[in-house]
């Protein structure tokens, strides 16, 4: 009799353990699942150089720098940018060029979005002391899949800018397009178009487009090779209208 009621015992204090038990490691489960749920959105950031030098029967070199931050969360995407080139040729300054961007966008849908956009440039050998750009609009994903993203954009905006001796400001509408496919987890491609036509002088106009390439050597290290060209239609006086780089480099990248 006494070992059967030791028995008992024994088995209502592990059902009673095995409760506990449960009670301690279900909460646990539940905030962890949370965690998971509610992860705290990731920054996608890349910074990149290049440099390309001669000598010879010509001097040259040119250094580039690139910089990229990009987050999203919920119905929420932030995108910045950073470009610059300087480089000599025999002594003399052949390039020097910073300009950078900031963008918002709202998504309304899964892929219907509106956004606030700034540009901001600067050109020595464009004569272009500076040039901001600032404007609402609205874009669309026609396509919006985890390797490949296609968008549109369009909206009104303004521009201030000093251009050569003279300074403007003007209404512009911005019409743009980019693409981007991923091979893979390290080989990307990219292009984009940007139309930015002043609203009442239509034979003022600037088109922005790039062309690029990115090919993983690791997971923290990449190659880059990017073809970029503006033109604009009524440069400063004394200047070309268009403007061609080429750009490789090598890419370093950080998602935190």
């Amino acid at each position: 009799m006494k070992n059967q009621v030791i028995t008992e015992n024994s088995k209502t204090c592990a059902k009673w353990l095995a409760l506990l038990a449960a009670c301690a490691v279900v909460p646990q489960l539940k905030a962890q699942t949370a965690t998971t749920t509610n992860a705290v959105p990731k920054w996608d950031v890349s910074a990149g150089a290049g440099l390309t030098a001669t000598a010879g029967n010509s001097d040259t070199v040119m250094a580039t720098i690139n910089g990229r931050a990009d987050k999203k969360w919920n119905v929420h995407e932030l995108h910045f940018g950073i470009d610059g080139t300087y480089g000599e040729q025999d002594s003399k300054t052949s390039n020097e060029s910073l300009g950078g961007f900031a963008q918002y966008n709202y998504l309304f849908t899964e892929r219907f979005y509106g956004y606030v956009r700034l540009d901001a440039l600067h050109d020595a050998i464009a004569d272009v002391e500076y040039r901001f750009t600032l404007g609402p609009g609205v874009g669309y994903y026609l396509i919006k899949e985890a390797q490949t993203t296609f968008n549109v954009e369009g909206g009104p905006g303004v521009v201030f800018e000093k251009q050569g001796h003279d300074e403007h400001n003007y209404f512009t509408l911005r019409l743009a397009e980019k693409f981007e496919h991923k091979f893979n987890d390290r080989v990307k491609i990219w292009e984009s178009v940007e139309f930015l036509p002043q609203i009442d002088n239509w034979d003022n106009f600037i088109v922005n487009a790039e062309v690029g390439v990115e090919s993983g050597l690791s997971k923290s290290w990449a190659l880059r090779f990017v073809l970029q060209d503006t033109y604009d239609n009524q440069p400063a006086p004394g200047r070309k209208e268009n403007d061609f780089k080429v750009i490789a480099g090598i890419q370093w990248k950080l998602i935190h």
